[in-house]
């Protein structure tokens, strides 16, 4: 086969790990920040604002594919996957502190000029992105040794999202807000990006990269083949809309704190606490409950404890904050399992292609994954911007929020507890049909095995 099946050493899950610094930085200020800079920063429209952070992710769609396929095809010293988490990771550091470097000041040229530097880079984080979550088919064949790997993997995603989440805000009071407070939250995470990829290249040095094998001919036809992968197409449409649903939260955190608890000050920053610092405290936990009941119900209790706090956190504006924060960390706790074992049974359904096709494309399989991930943390902001101006939320040039009718606060509530539930729990409907599971996937490998004339186990 060829993903080797020993177990992994710590240093290889804690350098693997270390590229969630990259992703969970990207994946959250954007969402968290990038929405309300638009609308009480630069003084865009919400609506124009939401088109904005949705349409430079949009095109994830188009080239996530082909950086995977491309980085299938790579040969080199480095193995096919390290050379783009370094120079992929680079970039995308140097072009999101472009994002926030306000050249045009204020107004739609700021707006455009916005858009432009997220499309950038947009584009750099997918030649990071897809290589680093193609790793794990290759770095072990084991089953339950990709559930620990994403376990590292997750806990250090959640210290990225808990300290550029949490912190960010309190770098761009610390700055002097407005303009300058979000140059310095620029750099700030830039240098977080940079970390992550540095540490991610000089911690996988000397894994397994897994042989590179034939893989199907053309882009199209990969494409084909991994819509042909039930398992995958079922969690991949899963994870998508689960993606948007996160995403409408981190979206929302802002306004939340804002326009509901009143505490624009501590609250975005105890908000994200409340919800990333649990995921620490749980994740061995829920590597148990999965070993005992498995990935695919994991997944979907997770999901629904997920929903279940989003809905209670409608009652917020008559709640004390002392039932509001815990019941944020409910919702946390839910995010914690929803990620790890989505993640953890993504390289378990590239293996099953691999035994299937006796073909190695991962890049591929990934590829799209990660389109569809980015596109769902795209669509989130896009959606709550899209409340936000049905419900008449009114813009900013002073860096901060304006004065907002009841309505408008109606939609900041409903945008960030009902609209995720709802994407969130419903979507595990869609794994009724997921059947993939440890004994299947080493029967197919067993099968694949038999026709190369391998013995295995």
């Amino acid at each position: 086969m060829d993903a080797p099946s020993a177990v992994l050493p710590r240093r290889v899950h804690f350098g693997y790990a270390l590229g969630s610094l990259t992703t969970g930085a990207f994946g959250t200020v954007p969402g968290l920040l990038l929405l309300p800079y638009l609308t009480d920063t630069l003084g865009v429209a919400a609506g124009v604002a939401a088109l904005l952070v949705l349409l430079p992710k949009a095109w994830d769609v188009l080239v996530n594919p082909v950086a995977g396929r491309i980085s299938d095809r790579t040969r080199s010293g480095w193995g096919p996957r390290r050379p783009y988490l370094l120079f992929g990771g680079l970039a995308l550091a140097g072009l999101f502190a472009a994002i926030f470097a306000a050249p045009f000041g204020t107004g739609p040229a700021a707006g455009a000029y916005v858009a432009i530097a997220f499309l950038a880079a947009a584009t750099a984080f997918a030649f990071f992105q897809v290589p680093y979550v193609a790793m794990p088919a290759e770095l072990t064949g084991d089953y339950a040794e990709r559930t620990r790997l994403m376990s590292w993997r997750i806990a250090v995603l959640a210290v990225a999202i808990l300290v550029s989440g949490a912190v960010a805000p309190l770098v761009v009071t610390a700055g002097g807000d407005g303009l300058p407070g979000h140059r310095w939250l620029g750099l700030f995470v830039a240098g977080l990006i940079a970390a992550g990829a540095v540490g991610a290249f000089v911690g996988t040095r000397g894994a397994p990269a897994g042989e590179v094998g034939e893989s199907e001919p053309t882009l199209r036809a990969q494409l084909a083949v991994a819509a042909g992968n039930r398992p995958f197409r079922l969690l991949l449409v899963c994870f998508v809309v689960q993606s948007a649903g996160v995403a409408t939260i981190l979206a929302g955190v802002n306004y939340f704190a804002d326009q509901i608890l009143v505490a624009p000050e501590t609250g975005p920053t105890l908000l994200f606490a409340g919800f990333v610092g649990p995921a620490l405290l749980v994740m061995p936990l829920w590597t148990r409950v999965g070993a005992r009941v498995g990935k695919r119900a994991a997944l979907i209790a997770a999901s629904v404890l997920f929903a279940a706090g989003a809905l209670a956190l409608a009652a917020a504006p008559v709640l004390p904050p002392a039932v509001v924060y815990p019941l944020v960390a409910v919702i946390g706790c839910g995010y914690a399992g929803q990620q790890v074992f989505a993640l953890a049974m993504l390289p378990d359904c590239v293996a099953y292609d691999t035994a299937r096709t006796g073909r190695r494309q991962a890049g591929v399989f990934t590829g799209l994954w990660t389109a569809g991930e980015t596109f769902g943390l795209a669509l989130g902001p896009g959606l709550y911007g899209l409340v936000l101006q049905l419900s008449g939320y009114v813009s900013s040039t002073t860096g901060a929020a304006a004065s907002q009718s009841d309505t408008a606060r109606l939609g900041v509530l409903l945008g960030f507890t009902v609209l995720p539930a709802l994407l969130v729990g419903p979507a595990v409907l869609l794994l009724r049909r997921y059947d993939l599971t440890a004994e299947r996937l080493a029967a197919a490998e067993r099968a694949a095995d038999a026709q190369k004339g391998v013995t295995t186990p």
